[in-house]
């Protein structure tokens, strides 16, 4: 009995000693889906706690934005006569760049934000950022809701590339939203300035994008260099959901993708996917080695 008790001990003193959190990553994040729920769940209860109009919220920032646009740009600066439904074409862009900032800039500060269970609970710290993103992305489907009646409106019928756009653009803001979440939500812990920088990024992000003026004239201005353009790939985001919502409204669909669309739009955003994928990859990377101090640091 002694050896085997022994015998026991030593194998437990043989397992190396590794922090609760330490080397599970997004795979683990999944997982433990019930905590993932709860966590999210807790989160867009808390960010309306006491709010009269709760939820509204949520559209209320993007409408107001997309009023001003709409107004600014489209009646002052003339964009009504230049852009078939330029209504339609501005809040298709706006959807998924609002998609991309509030992942991005939620959970950048989703680690600070959730400092009391961050340093009591041993759960992957890469759930913060991931909960922050599906809140972003609970709140696109009622906008996703309303831009899709807004189409009906003008005759748009859904078609399968269309729909393939529409999960493409998607992706690449879900995927690239989180990446950027992971890196600047542990380097936050360390530097409250990158939830600022975040912040100013966003202000460029808004025009960086053919949201609020028409890729034909980023194509008309810079010729054959416009491609260089497509690098962006926020800006091919906003296109492949132009492609899926925008375009179909239009009097002559076709004729709208060759002049107003960039040629090989669909093979551009699978390229960006996979670049997406692969900083989703090196975010890992970086919030798996500077992890291990959070919760000191906090």
């Amino acid at each position: 009995m002694d050896a085997a008790r022994e015998a026991h001990a030593a194998a437990i003193e043989s397992v190396p000693l590794v922090a609760p959190s330490a080397g599970n990553g997004l795979l683990a994040v999944f997982q433990r889906r019930y905590l993932l729920r709860l966590l999210v769940k807790r989160e867009i209860s808390a960010r309306y706690q006491g709010s009269f109009l709760g939820l509204l919220w949520s559209y209320i920032g993007p409408l107001c934005q997309f009023f001003v646009y709409w107004f600014v740009i489209g009646t002052i600066l003339g964009l009504h006569d230049q852009v078939e439904n330029f209504g339609i074409h501005v809040f298709s862009g706006l959807i998924v760049v609002h998609f991309f900032t509030e992942t991005f800039g939620a959970g950048t500060r989703s680690i600070v934000r959730n400092k009391s269970i961050v340093v009591k609970l041993p759960l992957p710290r890469e759930m913060f950022p991931v909960a922050s993103m599906l809140v972003s992305l609970f709140h696109v489907l009622p906008q996703l809701l309303i831009l899709t009646v807004a189409c009906l409106f003008y005759g748009w019928v859904p078609d399968a590339l269309g729909m393939a756009a529409l999960g493409l653009g998607l992706f690449i803001a879900m995927t690239l939203g989180t990446a950027g979440a992971l890196m600047f939500s542990a380097a936050n812990v360390y530097f409250r300035d990158f939830s600022k920088v975040v912040d100013l990024l966003h202000l460029f992000v808004r025009f960086s994008v053919p949201m609020i003026y028409p890729y034909s004239l980023v194509d008309k201005r810079f010729g054959s260099a416009a491609q260089y353009y497509l690098f962006n790939p926020l800006a091919d985001c906003v296109l492949l959901i132009q492609r899926a919502f925008w375009v179909g409204t239009t009097p002559d669909p076709d004729h709208t993708i060759r002049t107003d669309l960039p040629a090989n739009l669909m093979i551009w955003g699978l390229s960006v996917a996979g670049v997406s994928l692969v900083l989703l990859v090196i975010g890992q990377l970086v919030f798996s080695k500077l992890e291990s101090k959070i919760p000191e640091r906090l």
